[in-house]
């Protein structure tokens, strides 16, 4: 008796599933979450609306969990595609809003207690609390499923070549910071537009301190375990080098301009594309540092000298003279 062909991973079907449960609990979660987003968002900011969006946010976050586990699942029961595992964009997605929820569970009690941190500080929490977000999902959806080991993603235990590795893409954060100037450089002039940084210059010593722990040592960490170990991998895999590279710089750039605002809509607007066209140069060097090295530890090196250039020359910019 012939097999009946499996379903397709976005056939809504649970007929020839491996899953079937965890795909319609996937489906359910994900829609009774999105619809109470949905509704608190439109709440006009009362605190029952807050509550609303935060408690969908976390039905919404379980769905992709269990929606990224059917994915898992199928893909490793049809045994013919090349990466075995949810997608790349599913990973991410999960992996944002977990940071936001997990920066609601810290924020909100210190807000009602009327504890004020510094912005400094504050930046440097919300940085570890993605690098650990974006870690732990990765290790729950993508190396939990066995669709990637550590050492396939690049993360080969700390040892000589990691730090060689470390070190030859710090070398490269030169060229890329000049390429960088010059293409932001030239989109400022054309949108007239300079999107602000996502870690502003404090003015203060222990300010650029605590901005270069978290811009040059924790983000580095978390974003190139996502976006080069998990997403690069992924589409190059399924698409080759050049097509996943770029669609990773993409998506990079993209995620790190989608909440830049603005007094007018063509100042976001300008902002973001300045912003998105400035960061490509540095997002298409780290993937292709990634897939050249075959370790992640070059990208993590670029990625740290990349930012920590930029960090201490905005800090020279708003130092005072004399």
């Amino acid at each position: 008796m012939t097999e009946p062909a499996r379903p397709g991973r976005s056939t809504f079907t649970i007929e020839g599933r491996s899953a079937p449960g965890l795909f319609v609990v996937g489906w359910i979660l994900s829609l009774m979450g999105g619809g109470a987003v949905l509704v608190g968002f439109l709440s006009g900011g009362t605190a029952f609306g807050g509550l609303v969006f935060v408690g969908g946010m976390v039905v919404l976050d379980l769905g992709l969990v269990a929606g990224a586990g059917s994915q898992a699942i199928e893909r490793r029961a049809s045994g013919v595609e090349p990466y075995l595992g949810p997608s790349p964009f599913l990973v991410i997605l999960v992996a944002m809003i977990t940071v936001y929820l997990l920066a609601v569970v810290i924020g909100l009690p210190l807000s009602a207690a009327g504890v004020s941190v510094a912005r400094p500080v504050a930046e440097l929490v919300l940085v570890a609390l993605s690098a650990a977000g974006y870690a732990g999902i990765t290790r729950l959806l993508v190396v939990g499923t066995e669709a990637l080991s550590w050492a396939e993603i690049g993360l080969a235990g700390p040892g000589r070549r990691a730090v060689a590795e470390l070190a030859w893409g710090a070398a490269l954060a030169g060229p890329v910071v000049l390429v960088t100037a010059v293409v932001s450089a030239a989109m400022v002039s054309a949108f007239g537009v300079t999107p602000p940084s996502p870690l502003p210059p404090t003015g203060t010593a222990w300010g650029l301190a605590l901005n270069l722990l978290g811009g040059a040592v924790l983000a580095p960490i978390g974003e190139e375990i996502l976006f080069r170990g998990v997403a690069t991998t992924a589409w190059v895999r399924g698409m080759g080098e050049r097509g996943g590279i770029v669609r990773a710089a993409l998506l990079f750039a993209l995620l790190h301009v989608l909440f830049v605002g603005g007094e007018t809509f063509n100042q976001a607007a300008g902002g973001a594309i300045v912003g998105f066209v400035g960061r490509l140069p540095v997002a298409l060097v780290l993937g292709w540092a990634y897939i050249r090295r075959g370790s992640l530890w070059a990208p993590i090196g670029l990625h740290a000298a990349f930012n920590a250039v930029l960090l201490v020359l905005a800090e020279l910019a708003v130092a005072p003279a004399g």
